[in-house]
């Protein structure tokens, strides 16, 4: 998978720095979010609580896809502009390691 940042630009109003991204993942499927988080907060040099993947849009028959990721000044401002929906596909998967750790 390999990421380019098409746009970046600074929002002093929301706090905020607003990417849009093409993502190219050939032999492979549509990459998760998860997935494209953590490449891009390693590109951006980001902390991984202050970036949100907002959406991805895969194109038709082409191994690309056009998303747009978000980068806040501090966890309240993402806190109190993100909404659930968003906030819930970037978490962490919390309950699996929980689950592991008391298997052993």
């Amino acid at each position: 998978m390999e990421i380019k940042i098409i746009e970046k630009r600074e929002n002093p109003l929301l706090n905020r720095t607003e990417i849009k991204f093409e993502c190219e993942y050939a032999q492979e499927g549509t990459p998760k979010t998860l997935d494209v988080k953590h490449k891009l907060v390693a590109m951006e040099d980001a902390s991984n609580d202050l970036l949100v993947v907002e959406r991805m849009k895969p194109s038709y028959g082409v191994p690309t896809a056009v998303g747009e990721a978000r980068i806040y000044d501090s966890v309240a401002k993402l806190e109190e502009i993100e909404p659930s929906s968003v906030k819930s596909k970037n978490a962490e998967p919390e309950a699996d390691e929980e689950a592991e750790d008391a298997e052993e």
